[in-house]
């Protein structure tokens, strides 16, 4: 079984790409750098925590 702390460190990892994603796209819409900010930290923290309880339940079901 994956240890906790890999499936930790791969959710960071993609959250980095995932909220710069965020960003560009929040502020191409918006046009506000600050507005664009705010979404993006806060989908960060809990993208983050998503990914970690949806990489978990994979893991019960044996799949990697």
């Amino acid at each position: 079984m994956t240890p906790h702390y890999l499936s930790i460190a791969k959710a960071i990892s993609w959250r980095f790409v995932g909220t710069a994603d965020t960003f560009i796209l929040s502020w191409l819409i918006s046009g506000s750098t600050k507005l664009a900010v705010a979404i993006s930290a806060t989908e960060f923290f809990t993208k983050i925590t998503l990914y970690w309880m949806h990489e978990r339940i994979w893991l019960k079901f044996g799949i990697k």
